[in-house]
């Protein structure tokens, strides 16, 4: 594998995949010999807890060494624009700056948000492809634009732990949140949620459709509660507007749409997920996220597992 920005970059398809996760959960440092003397680069243009944490911990299982740069932070400012005149604040631009990078690590690992100034450029990852063009090493998504990939898959690796069916019923619903959040998570949720035969459906109210190619086959419901009916598993996260003229807007912060425990009384007794930060009693009521079916803990213990089958994959190709 020389790069990893979706699930269509894993080799072997899911199944494949999972096994290795689980193989992997049993034992994290047996393949610690494939990092010797290799050395990790991470890349953050944006903050970051659960995927700093266990990508950095995934490496170090693989033997590798891990360097990590806060570009906000103790380095100098990035232009990330073609022909742009540099008279600001921007000190270096990104297309010395990548292949620096590259001369000092063998695998690099770049989280970069949408920014909401143009819906083109974030849709065409105009940041990370740019690490994927003149880095020279294998590059590998922790969050872009458009997708949250090592997200998605421990949330496949956890429904997967969880399930109490061969096909349970997924939903994925929109809730409120008081600022613009990009559509990556959910993007990239409902992508792998489309590669598997669950019972998969979006909810949302109008305005806030995703790209068609993110939703893909999967049911879109717009009455919340018909939607949660009879679901395993619940997974909330907000997302600003898609659609033009309101992309990476705030159409509203409809307190309705919070998941509570009335909504999840609705369900087969539905495990709660989330991908955290979450904003409690916005997204969701202390009541759910602190009830015995919230397994957002779990959900993100596994984000380690998926970072070290894609490292590994990635060390793999070297």
């Amino acid at each position: 594998m020389k790069q990893f920005i979706s699930v269509h970059d894993l080799e072997g398809g899911l199944a494949g995949a999972l096994q290795e996760a689980f193989e992997i959960k049993k034992d994290r440092f047996q393949y610690s010999h494939l990092g010797k003397n290799k050395t990790l680069l991470m890349v953050f243009f944006n903050s970051s807890l659960r995927t700093r944490l266990s990508t950095q911990k995934a490496g170090m299982n693989l033997g590798m060494n891990v360097i990590v740069l806060d570009v906000n932070q103790g380095a100098w400012r990035l232009e990330t624009e073609r022909g742009v005149i540099m008279d600001g604040d921007k000190t270096e631009h990104l297309l010395e700056a990548i292949p620096v990078m590259g001369c000092y690590c063998d695998l690099i690992g770049v989280r970069s948000f949408a920014r909401f100034e143009s819906k083109e450029d974030d849709y065409r990852e105009v940041v990370i492809n740019q690490f994927i063009q003149y880095s020279g090493r294998p590059v590998f998504s922790m969050e872009a634009a458009t997708r949250h990939p090592l997200q998605s898959f421990a949330d496949l690796i956890t429904i997967e732990e969880y399930k109490r069916r061969p096909r349970p019923k997924v939903v994925l619903t929109w809730a409120p949140h008081p600022k613009v959040l990009p559509q990556a998570v959910a993007n990239s949720f409902a992508e792998w949620m489309n590669e598997t035969d669950y019972d998969f459906v979006i909810t949302h109210p109008p305005g806030y459709e995703l790209a068609p190619e993110f939703v893909g086959k999967a049911q879109v419901e717009y009455d919340q509660q018909k939607a949660f009916e009879g679901a395993d598993f619940i997974y909330a996260k907000n997302w600003s507007a898609y659609t033009d003229p309101n992309y990476g807007k705030v159409l509203h912060a409809d307190r309705s749409w919070t998941v509570d425990e009335g909504k999840m009384l609705l369900t087969d007794n539905a495990y709660f997920m989330h991908c955290l930060p979450v904003r409690r009693n916005m997204i969701v009521t202390d009541g759910v996220i602190e009830s015995a079916q919230s397994i957002v803990i779990p959900e993100a213990a596994n984000r380690e597992i998926s970072a070290q089958v894609v490292i590994k994959r990635l060390l793999e190709g070297l």
